[in-house]
């Protein structure tokens, strides 16, 4: 498994911009037809948001709405 070291204010924007992307991602997920391509667009947000738990950063961090 791989690891990386990054201080609470890199935490911060890495969650912010997975949060981003995990946004569009489930748009691009409700908006496509083919199956096989949503479980992997869903096995993909999964991770992501395994990350995001992993970081354990509040929604409040900078760049947050």
């Amino acid at each position: 498994m791989a690891q990386i070291t990054i201080d609470a204010e890199e935490a911060q924007y890495l969650a912010t911009a997975l949060r981003s992307y995990l946004s569009d991602l489930r748009v691009e997920v409700a908006g496509t037809d083919s199956f096989d391509f949503r479980e992997a667009l869903k096995k993909q947000e999964a991770a992501l948001n395994h990350v995001l738990e992993q970081l354990g950063v509040a929604d409040d961090g900078p760049g947050a709405a």
